[in-house]
């Protein structure tokens, strides 16, 4: 894989187009509307360019849903525990939906709407309590209480250690490594007796492999499938690299100061929110979750 490829990799997951917060979710019915249309036209344009061509499955899908009938199949990666922690990152919303993540957050098209699935659950008064200043701005907007972000702990087969982008992900021992996502869905709050994110994403070496210590294990089975990487880039388009997922359904309350202060400054220089792709539907871009 060339310099150039590896860029592509990069920005097809960490780097996504850029969408303008706020909108889908508090939208008129009119604006809801325009949206639907624009989501309805993307996923006929991901039918048409993919018909034929023979991609693998693809991600981000409703994990309670198990149909899918591509036929691509690759070796699964092994578990993260056997593998080593290279990128931490996170979206604005859940890309997945299912389990506790299902309220439908607006449509999505990487150009000016939010998409995925907002935490169906009930917040206190205090936990919904406003933050002063800005938590982890960008280009989809800063993060409030109340906001739902799914976290992607990505995992590869080579001999690397953690750092930014999936470029981190890589060697030059090896350039095809196989990939596993560890996912977990959040809440924010405004409790500081609430997870502390940067407790989270605290990561070390463990059995001689760098892995992330503290991913939640009370959120219920990881539900395992084989996809792509993700991205609202990937949109009208599939994306050809090969992703183990375990994603877990059940959501966890984070505290939002702890996730802005680990914006200010980590290993994987991330500072933001990232976009996400609009939820794939088309079994024929799905694999079956067995």
């Amino acid at each position: 894989m060339n310099k150039r490829k590896l860029v592509v990799l990069a920005v097809g997951v960490l780097l996504p187009m850029a969408v303008n917060a706020g909108s889908a979710s508090h939208g008129s019915d009119s604006h809801a509307a325009v949206a639907d249309k624009v989501i309805s036209h993307q996923r006929a344009a991901l039918a048409k360019n993919t018909q034929g061509k023979g991609f693998g499955p693809q991600a981000p899908r409703d994990i309670d849903a198990t149909a899918g009938k591509n036929a691509r199949s690759f070796n699964a990666a092994p578990a993260s525990t056997a593998m080593n922690l290279c990128n931490i990152h996170f979206h604005k919303n859940a890309e997945h939906k299912g389990g506790e993540f299902t309220t439908y957050a607006g449509n999505g098209d990487g150009h000016g709407y939010l998409s995925g699935y907002m935490y169906n659950g009930k917040l206190s008064a205090a936990e919904m309590k406003p933050v002063h200043g800005e938590i982890c701005p960008g280009k989809h907007g800063a993060l409030s209480p109340g906001d739902t972000i799914e976290v992607h702990y990505v995992h590869s087969s080579a001999k690397i250690k953690p750092g930014p982008t999936l470029v981190s992900c890589l060697s030059d021992a090896i350039k095809n490594p196989q990939l596993r996502v560890e996912t977990q869905v959040y809440v924010l709050v405004n409790d500081d007796k609430a997870l502390d994110f940067g407790m989270l994403a605290r990561h070390g070496k463990k059995g001689g492999l760098y892995q992330a210590l503290n991913i939640p294990s009370n959120t219920g089975s990881p539900v395992q499938y084989a996809g792509s990487t993700t991205g609202p880039g990937y949109n009208e388009k599939a994306s050809p690299f090969q992703v183990s997922w375990s994603v877990r359904p059940k959501v966890a309350r984070v505290s939002i100061k702890s996730v802005g202060k680990w914006c200010k400054g980590n290993v994987f220089k991330e500072d933001h929110a990232h976009g996400v792709r609009n939820l794939v539907k088309n079994t024929d871009l799905l694999s079956k979750i067995k």
